[in-house]
């Protein structure tokens, strides 16, 4: 059943019977819709997953995560300053989408509110799936927070973020990619992940918004670092691959690779 938000814990909860429920009122977390029946106390794999620059299209792949990796609850965060189809809304600025809002402010209300679901969730790994500038934000938030993060799992990452932005701006010369921003490239974050960390990183083939190239350089340094990493360029796919079966199956492997939390 759908709970009331008056019912609901002070920290975000998960379902009893239906994979989803509302987020608690507390302030200033984002919004977040949890899939998965299991007691907090039982959860072995809390999978966060944050959506693309475009808009919230990330349920869905959340939902199927929770029902695929067993003892697992999977959460669809809001992005700082996004709404969904439903109305659903996340405080702060959304920005303009041209790289601009993988800014510090926005990473740490993400990592906010992961640790307040590391906190309930106690004994679940936290793999973290970020889709286009979502995993820009997840990659840098495993930069900076390492601590957060056990598994990442990044599908078509703007990851070299200079490099990704003058190429957009080639595509779109009428949009302001050339303007200043304050986001975070997580080339240069990339220095603090821990070396315990295991990552995945998927781009398609065809994708002509963050081409090869841009998911390459980084899966590439993780390589360097000696970190676990599963690159792969899926023929035939383009820029909406998160609903692809590959990310799932890559998200699986990752979560079933994980060493448990005791």
């Amino acid at each position: 059943m759908r709970f009331s938000p008056a019912l609901l814990l002070p920290l975000l909860v998960a379902a009893c019977a239906t994979p989803a429920v509302e987020r608690s009122p507390l302030a200033p977390a984002l919004r977040a819709e949890i899939y998965g029946a299991a007691r907090p106390a039982t959860v072995a794999t809390l999978v966060v997953v944050l959506h693309g620059d475009a808009g919230a299209d990330h349920y869905r792949f959340a939902e199927a995560a929770a029902r695929a990796i067993p003892g697992s609850v999977a959460v669809a965060l809001l992005r700082p300053g996004y709404a969904d189809a439903a109305g659903r809304t996340s405080p702060g600025e959304r920005g303009a989408g041209t790289g601009d809002n993988y800014t510090p402010d926005r990473i740490a209300a993400v990592a906010e509110t992961i640790a307040r679901l590391r906190h309930r969730y106690d004994h679940a790994r936290v793999v973290l799936v970020g889709d286009a500038g979502g995993a820009a934000v997840a990659a840098n938030l495993a930069g900076i927070r390492p601590a957060l993060v056990d598994g990442l799992v990044l599908v078509g990452c703007p990851c070299t973020l200079p490099e990704w932005r003058r190429y957009m701006q080639r595509q779109a010369p009428g949009q302001p990619w050339a303007a200043t921003v304050a986001s975070m490239d997580p080339l240069k974050t990339a220095g603090g992940l821990l070396p315990t960390l295991r990552a995945a990183v998927l781009v398609g083939a065809d994708d002509k918004v963050t081409p090869v190239p841009f998911s390459r350089a980084y899966a590439e340094a993780l390589t360097l670092r000696g970190i676990a990493t599963d690159y792969r360029i899926i023929p035939g796919k383009g820029h909406d691959l998160l609903g692809d079966p590959e990310v799932l199956a890559a998200t699986q492997r990752l979560a079933a690779a994980l060493p448990k939390r005791i």
